[in-house]
C-alpha cells in the first residue's frame, strides 16, 4: 500500500481523529466524542444549512490533497491535512489551507443563498395558490422573513452563521518543520502600516521533532506512539530510551499505527500480530538482533573471501617463480621472461638467484 493510503487510513478513525483535535484545540481534555463525529467525503462534503435545511456541498478542491479527512459533529467542522504523503514539508501549506478554508466558507455562504431562494420560491407559490396578497410584505407567519435589500443582495441573511472550520496538518516526518507557520512568514514587508493592513493566516501543524516528550504525551490515542517512533527515529539510543519508558504502551500498539510507523521511518519491522496489537519492543528487539547477524555473516563471508584471494595470490606468485626459473634455464633473457610474466625485472632476478632475494 502507499503510504498516503496508509496513513488516511489511519487518520480516518474516529478515536485518532479527535485525539489530534482535542490535544490541539483542548490541550489533552477529551472534550470531542468520536461517536459524536460524522466522516465527510473531502471530495463532496454537505453540511445542513439554510431556512429549509439544505444541504452545503463543499466544493471538490479536496481531491488534489491526497492526505485529507474530513469531520464534523454539527458545530465545527474538522480537517486535517497531511504535509505529503512522503513526509515531506510543503513550503507552500500556509497558502494552499488558507485557500481550503475560504473556498469553505464560500461555499456556505453559496450553499445559504440557494436556500433561501428555495424557500422563498416555495413561500411565494403557497400563497399564490391561496390568493394572498402583499407577497412582498415581511410575513407574519412564525419562523418566515422576507430579507431587506442587504440580505437579498448577498443572499447570507443577517441571522446566518457560518460553520466553523479548523484545519491541522499533521507532518510525519522526523525531522523540523522549517517551513513557514503563517502567510506573513511567506512576505517580506518592512513597513508597519502595510503590514498592519494584511490579514494574515496562522498553520496549525503538528511536527513530532519540535514537539516536547510530555506534549506528545498528552495524546490518547496510539498517536503518541507513532509520533514518539517518529522522533526518535533517527537516534538508536533516545529510541531504545522511549520504548522503556513507554513499554506498557509500546508492547500494545495497533496494526494500523505499526503501519503508519514502517513506512513513515523506512522501518522493516517482523512481529506477531495479536488481537489486533502489536508488541513494537520485542519487534525491535527482534530487528535489531537479525541486523546483528546480519552483521556477523557479512564479517565471516568478507574474512573468507580475503583468505580465498590471498591464498590465489600465493598460488600465482609459486606459479610465476617457478615459470621464471624454468624460462631462465633454457636460455631465456631475463628481461623478456619479467615482460612476458607482468613482473618487474629485478623480482624476476632475485627468483632466478642473480639478487638476493626480497623478504
Amino acid at each position: 500500500m502507499k503510504a498516503d493510503t496508509i496513513t488516511k487510513d489511519y487518520i480516518s478513525d474516529r478515536e485518532i481523529f479527535s485525539d489530534v483535535f482535542n490535544y490541539y484545540i483542548y490541550g489533552g481534555r477529551q472534550v470531542i466524542i468520536p461517536e459524536q463525529l460524522e466522516e465527510r467525503d473531502p471530495t463532496e462534503i454537505a453540511l445542513p444549512y439554510g431556512a429549509d435545511g439544505a444541504a452545503v456541498p463543499v466544493q471538490k478542491f479536496r481531491d488534489a490533497q491526497k492526505l485529507c479527512a474530513v469531520m464534523t459533529d454539527g458545530k465545527l467542522e474538522y480537517v486535517i491535512c497531511g504535509a505529503e504523503a512522503q513526509a515531506r514539508i510543503h513550503n507552500a501549506m500556509a497558502v494552499r489551507n488558507n485557500l481550503y478554508d475560504a473556498l469553505e466558507y464560500a461555499g456556505q455562504v453559496s450553499e445559504a443563498a440557494k436556500s433561501h431562494r428555495k424557500a422563498m420560491q416555495k413561500e411565494r407559490a403557497q400563497k399564490q395558490e391561496s390568493g394572498e396578497e402583499n407577497i412582498g410584505q415581511e410575513s407574519t407567519e412564525e419562523g418566515k422573513k422576507t430579507p431587506d435589500s442587504h440580505e437579498f443582495l448577498s443572499g447570507f441573511w443577517n441571522e446566518d452563521r457560518l460553520i466553523p472550520s479548523v484545519t491541522v496538518t499533521i507532518y510525519f516526518g522526523a525531522d523540523k518543520w522549517t517551513g513557514p507557520r503563517s502567510l506573513l512568514e511567506m512576505m517580506e514587508v518592512d513597513d508597519p502600516k502595510v503590514k498592519a493592513c494584511l490579514n494574515d493566516y496562522k498553520l496549525h501543524v503538528i511536527a513530532p521533532a519540535q514537539m516536547p516528550d510530555e506534549e506528545i504525551g498528552k495524546l490518547q490515542s496510539s498517536l503518541r506512539e507513532v509520533l514518539l517512533f517518529i522522533k526518535y527515529s533517527k537516534n538508536k539510543e533516545e529510541l531504545d530510551r522511549i520504548l522503556r519508558e513507554n513499554e506498557e504502551r509500546f508492547k500494545e500498539v495497533e496494526r494500523r499505527a505499526v503501519d503508519v510507523i514502517e513506512v513513515m521511518t523506512n522501518t522493516q519491522l517482523k512481529y506477531e500480530e495479536r488481537e489486533g496489537k502489536i508488541d513494537m519492543c520485542q519487534a525491535i528487539q527482534e530487528m535489531k538482533m537479525e541486523a546483528e547477524l546480519r552483521g556477523e555473516l557479512r564479517g565471516e563471508l568478507r574474512g573468507e573471501l580475503r583468505g580465498e584471494r590471498k591464498g590465489e595470490r600465493k598460488g600465482e606468485l609459486k606459479k610465476a617463480q617457478e615459470a621464471a626459473r624454468n624460462f631462465y634455464n633454457l636460455g631465456i633473457e631475463v628481461e623478456k621472461i619479467a615482460q612476458g610474466l607482468g613482473y618487474a625485472a629485478e623480482t624476476v632476478k632475485s627468483w632466478v638467484g642473480l639478487l638476493p632475494e626480497k623478504p
